[in-house]
């Protein structure tokens, strides 16, 4: 059986810069810059001391009535993959099980969930007020804690914090009963989710598959680890929009932002017989691995001009036949400077000519949600033909010769490839292509 291709016929996402696809896009469009001073916390103490924050966001009315009193054993990391999946079943007009009463329009057992995810950090307070039970003379005692301390924490802690319950919750509530995995591989898992649902439906293993990533790292635990990695700008506590600067010359560090993007992923067959609207196809897959990215102190690119080679060879294309490129763009120099070096090293000369955008700076850097919301961002960017502005670049730095701007440029965009790489030394590449029945 020859593979089977894949339609975007939905997406979701859930971000500082917007909720809902077109919301997002308008955020894109117009440059908006999302990063303010946190608020979730006191962040005084903290070199870095903005992000870009979810505002008024609940997953309650993202469920339905019958599974609104599992929120509360949600994290804030599966709030947001939940709200994205109810988003992207709604734009893609596929009934799922949320749909109460109603029938499902899909074989349950034909769809599929994969869905990037973090670390998820606990709350500090929940834990904190347990841990206190267990401290003898002004020491944690182990023992204690072992006997009886941990019993004050509610019977369902756990499952708050553990990384697949993103892909669970959304398969519970839409009744997705195909195959399902969750990739845990930073920034580059929503990508490699989507690869995966992919590969799916290339394969017949389902008919459609939601797909991409999310996290929320911005607690006290998530802004020090990337504190103590370096990590973060500095100097933007001042001045929080213009704070994240990928590949600028002014660039100076990442700020965290919290959110992701899903799509659906669906067989080009039954979408066309379904009339969906189509935003793009899903072309081609590729990943890449950098043995440096261990020591997560060294900045790599984790190999994704490896990964983009991939990904082209899988779609069949040259690199001349890129019109669009989705880069990473963290913010932090050396990162951006082995990501502008990927970039040039697939491209050559021509990569001067190839428009280029990059997110973070107006959202902040999502990780695991980053390169899901970056592939909503693409497909609107071929539905729409317009490549989106990179907020807060004016002057490239030394040796970066991406084509990247301040202002949304109108153009003719076939096939655009999107990139994303992890501390750790993980990559991975998409190429998208524009809908052509």
């Amino acid at each position: 059986m020859a593979d089977r291709r894949i339609a975007i016929t939905g997406l979701g996402v859930v971000t500082a810069g917007g909720i809902g696809a077109e919301e997002f896009w308008q955020s894109l469009r117009e440059g908006r810059k999302c990063i303010r001073r946190i608020q979730r916390f006191d962040p005084v103490n903290f070199p870095c001391q903005v992000a870009g924050q979810i505002e008024d966001f609940s997953a309650h009315k993202f469920v339905p009535k019958s599974y609104r009193k599992s929120v509360k054993v949600m994290s804030r990391d599966i709030e947001i993959a939940v709200a994205a999946s109810d988003l992207a079943f709604k734009d893609a007009q596929i009934t799922t099980r949320a749909a109460n009463g109603q029938e499902m329009s899909i074989d349950s057992h034909r769809l599929g969930c994969t869905i990037g995810a973090g670390l998820i950090c606990c709350d500090l307070d929940e834990l904190g007020m347990a841990a206190i039970t267990s401290v003898t003379d002004g020491k944690f005692d182990i023992r204690s804690w072992g006997q009886g301390g941990m019993n004050n924490l509610t019977p369902l802690w756990l499952l708050k914090y553990l990384p697949n319950m993103l892909s669970c919750h959304v398969t519970i509530i839409h009744g997705a009963g195909g195959p399902s995995n969750c990739i845990t591989c930073g920034a580059a898992s929503g990508l490699l989710s989507a690869a995966e649902g992919g590969r799916w439906i290339r394969r017949n293993e389902a008919d459609a598959v939601i797909a991409g990533g999310a996290e929320a790292k911005l607690t006290p635990l998530g802004l020090l680890r990337q504190s103590l990695l370096n990590r973060l700008c500095r100097n933007g506590n001042d001045d929080p929009p213009s704070a994240c600067r990928p590949f600028d010359a002014r660039h100076s560090g990442t700020v965290m932002g919290e959110g992701g993007g899903l799509l659906i992923l669906e067989d080009m067959d039954r979408a066309q017989g379904r009339r969906a609207k189509i935003y793009a196809e899903l072309v081609g897959f590729g990943a890449a691995c950098d043995p440096d990215g261990i020591n997560v102190t060294n900045a790599t690119d984790g190999g994704l001009n490896l990964a983009a080679k991939k990904a082209l060879a899988d779609a069949g294309i040259l690199p001349q036949d890129i019109d669009m490129i989705a880069a990473h763009g963290t913010g932090v120099a050396e990162e951006d400077r082995c990501e502008a070096i990927a970039w040039g090293t697939t491209f050559g000369q021509q990569v001067e000519n190839i428009p280029a955008a990059a997110f973070t700076g107006g959202i902040g850097s999502l990780f695991a949600g980053q390169s899901g919301a970056t592939l909503v961002a693409t497909a609107l960017a071929l539905h729409k033909q317009t490549v989106p502005p990179t907020s807060n670049f004016e002057t490239p730095f030394d040796g970066c010769t991406l084509n990247l701007a301040s202002e949304p440029r109108e153009t003719h965009i076939r096939y655009a490839i999107v990139g994303a790489f992890s501390v750790g030394g993980l990559s991975a590449a998409c190429v998208l292509k524009r809908y052509e029945p």
